[in-house]
């Protein structure tokens, strides 16, 4: 079943925010999104600067999308992990699992290593979260009406 095919309740949003939130205070990075393979946002945490979340997720996505071909020429199936590096804020882009990843923009206050290493345990963490809840059976009937008042808002706000 694809991402996009799941249901994430509230209670998973929740258990995603945990682990962001821990990745932001363990890595030092300012923030932190999980984004579909189509760009799509998921979630996000953090946010000291002002962040066009929803291009950098699509632009974010392509990119890891694209280095598939350059990863064939190598002989691997794709990379999992993709750093740019810029003069005052850069961004660790890394494999959750097979149809999302975690998007890390951090600045000088930390380095790439220690964004690495926290972003692989945020990324089985949330992979973990995302597997049971494409695991679990989708309510039936439950999204067939109408949506009310309370149900029509943002889906999701920012923390900030």
């Amino acid at each position: 079943m694809k991402l996009r095919d799941t249901v994430i309740l509230e209670q998973d949003a929740e258990r995603i925010h945990q682990v962001l939130m821990r990745f932001l205070s363990d890595s030092g990075a300012g923030e932190a999104l999980v984004i579909d393979r189509g760009g799509q946002l998921l979630a996000m945490d953090g946010g000291g600067q002002a962040l066009d979340a929803v291009s950098i997720s699509a632009l974010a996505a392509a990119a890891f999308s694209s280095t598939a071909a350059m990863a064939q020429l190598l002989g691997e199936t794709e990379f999992t992990v993709l750093f740019h590096e810029g003069a005052k804020r850069s961004i660790h882009v890394s494999r959750v699992e097979e149809e999302a990843i975690l998007l890390a923009v951090f600045d000088e206050r930390t380095t790439v290593g220690m964004v690495r290493v926290f972003a692989k345990e945020a990324s089985r963490a949330v992979g973990a979260v995302l597997g049971e809840a494409r695991a679990r059976p989708r309510p039936a009937g439950e999204f067939a009406a109408p949506l009310n008042a309370a149900e029509s808002g943002p889906a999701w706000t920012p923390p900030y």
